[in-house]
Formats: C-alpha cells, sequence, structure tokens
C-alpha cells in the first residue's frame, strides 16, 4: 500500500520530525547541540513553530501504510523574488525508512510545484547525503550553478515537465504502463484518438509497442514529458512521410495530455517541442487532423496551425458516434 500524504503546516507531528531533522543535520555538520532549544534560531524557529514558519508555504507529512502518525515531512517554499519554488526539509524517521515515504513526499511535491505552473523546482543537499542525492538524481534533478556557496553543499534543479525524445528502446520500456496508461486515460476521457471505448490496457500497449516498431525504423518520433513520479504525463509522436515526393513533410499524431497534468500548458509545450524537432530535423510542413470543435482545436489555433478544412462524419468517437474532423497544416521556418 502507498502511504497516505497530508498537506497540514499545523500537524502537532510536525515540531517533532522537523526537530529530528534539524539535530541530526546540526550532528552531520559537525556542530551537534542537544535540544531543539539549543538550535540556530532560524532553525529553532521552525521545529517551534512549523505553522508561522512555514505559513506562506506548502507542508506536506507521509504516513505509512497502517500507521497512525506521519513518519515523514517535506516543504516546498512558495517562489520568491522571480526565483523556482525549492524543496526543503525532507526528512524520514530512521524506523520508517525504506517504506517509500521520501519518495513519495517528493512526487506530490514535484506535482504541486508543477501544478503552480513554475518552469523549474530546486533544492540543495549535503555532498555527503549519498540516499537523498541518489533519490534526487534518480527524480531527475541535475547540479546547477551555486545560489548558495558553504562548502560541500549540492545546489540542484530539475525541469518539470521537460519534454524529451525517446528511443524506441524507451517506448517500449514505458510501452506497458505508463504510454498505455495515457492513452487509455484520453479514451476514457472522450478523446477521438483512434479507438473506442473501453480500450483495454493490452491493446494500447500494443499500439505503443509498434510505434517502438516505427521509431526504430526512422517513420515516428516520439516526445514525451515525464511527471513527479517519473511515468509519462504527457506524448506526442511525430510521423514522418517515406514516399519519396514527401519527405519534407510531417504528421503529428496522438498528442495526449494526463488529465490530472492539463491545466498548466503542457499539450501547448508538447506539441512546440515536436514543431522545433521537425524543424530541426529538416521537416518544412506539418499536418494534423481533429476532431471539430474539440479542446485540442484551440490549441492549434493558437500554436498557428492553419484550418484547411473540415470532413464530416471522418471518424467515431470512443462511443461510436461518427464526428467531423478539422484538416490542420502549418509551415515551419
Amino acid at each position: 500500500m502507498n502511504p497516505r500524504i497530508e498537506e497540514n503546516r499545523s500537524h502537532p507531528r510536525l515540531a517533532d520530525l522537523l526537530g529530528a531533522y534539524h539535530l541530526v543535520n546540526q550532528e552531520e555538520k559537525g556542530t551537534a547541540v542537544a535540544t531543539v532549544a539549543e538550535l540556530p534560531a532560524v532553525y529553532r524557529a521552525e521545529a517551534e513553530d512549523p505553522a508561522a514558519a512555514f505559513a506562506a508555504d506548502t507542508v506536506l507529512l507521509a504516513t505509512p501504510d497502517g500507521a497512525e502518525e506521519p513518519a515523514g515531512c517535506v516543504v516546498l517554499k512558495a517562489p520568491r523574488d522571480g526565483r523556482s519554488p525549492e524543496i526543503k526539509r525532507l526528512w524520514v524517521t530512521p524506523g520508517a525508512r525504506r517504506k517509500g515515504l521520501a519518495k513519495a513526499l517528493m512526487a506530490e511535491a514535484l506535482r504541486r510545484a508543477a501544478g503552480s505552473g513554475a518552469p523549474s523546482v530546486r533544492l540543495t543537499v549535503w555532498s555527503w547525503r549519498e540516499e537523498p542525492v541518489a533519490l534526487y538524481r534518480a527524480l531527475g534533478f541535475t547540479a546547477v550553478a551555486s545560489w548558495d556557496d558553504r562548502p560541500d553543499l549540492l545546489c540542484l534543479e530539475r525541469p518539470l515537465d521537460a519534454v524529451e525524445r525517446l528511443s524506441p528502446d524507451g517506448v517500449r520500456a514505458h510501452a506497458a504502463e505508463g504510454l498505455a496508461e495515457l492513452l487509455v486515460d484520453a479514451v476514457d476521457g472522450g478523446a477521438s484518438v483512434g479507438f473506442l471505448a473501453p480500450l483495454a490496457i493490452a491493446e494500447a500497449a500494443a499500439w505503443w509497442s509498434r510505434a517502438a516498431d516505427e521509431a526504430a525504423e526512422g517513420v515516428r518520433d516520439v516526445l514525451v514529458a515525464h511527471g513527479p513520479d517519473g511515468r509519462p504525463s504527457g506524448v506526442v509522436t511525430l510521423v514522418r512521410t517515406t514516399t519519396a515526393n514527401g519527405r519534407h513533410r510531417g504528421e503529428i499524431a496522438r498528442l495526449l495530455v494526463h488529465r490530472s497534468a492539463r491545466g498548466r500548458g503542457l499539450g501547448r509545450r508538447l506539441l512546440a517541442a515536436a514543431e522545433a524537432h521537425a524543424a530541426a530535423t529538416g521537416l518544412s510542413l506539418l499536418v494534423l487532423d481533429t476532431q471539430t470543435d474539440s479542446p485540442a482545436e484551440r490549441l492549434y489555433r493558437a500554436a498557428g496551425w492553419t484550418a484547411a478544412g473540415t470532413v464530416p462524419d471522418f471518424a467515431a468517437d470512443p462511443t461510436g458516434v461518427l464526428r467531423p474532423t478539422t484538416l490542420y497544416y502549418k509551415r515551419l521556418g
């Protein structure tokens, strides 16, 4: 079972968790103190009155499955002075470790940061903390120029919903779960993407396996955005025309954003990434089709696509009802 994550800067257990965090932190820095009362003032204030110390921030707590009290916490600091939000005070009590609490706390903190519309999130970690460093790197954090020059302190940053091109093996690795789940979610949500509802996860995974083969052949490029938990939160594919007289042209297909990741511009970023990739690889014209009057039409029009015409009863929606489709094109460069 997954740990329970809650937001509560006033939880009575939070003071103990933060106090333990700071006492261990002071010991590791070689400036150990015996009690919270002996901590430096800024740290003592956090442990004594977390609600006041983090009044403008998001405080998350994790309770292990079957337990009554939280055993871990993390703070997502609100953006200040134009800076990205910052993750602080990740702590899990020793007896509750190896149960996924730290990963669950980080996933929720990253989800909250992405939901705020921030382009990235940052954190600092002491270089000697091998396990936290490994966790952060596994979640996509990389070292950046330091904004805190204390010795042995690493400054890390992670783009939120960053878009990357998957290799064929990468497509296969995500086909059975993340990518298949995106396709099922789209069909369940009413998107007309070539399938009728209900779409079985095995059928969706098989489609992505074929897409991986096309990627290996150089016919289809797959660009994906990963969510806070590392699973795909959005995807778009670019299909290249293989005829001799159409190699300047490509088609945008399967632009999907999971319903839990909508509302923060991810579809727009995926589309822009696909267009940039198409232009960088020599294509000068893109085409696509979408159900007429669908929400996707607003995205394409706003991104500078031109409607070429509408075909009535072109394709059935997931419920089997025939709907009109509008064809779009966009010149690149």
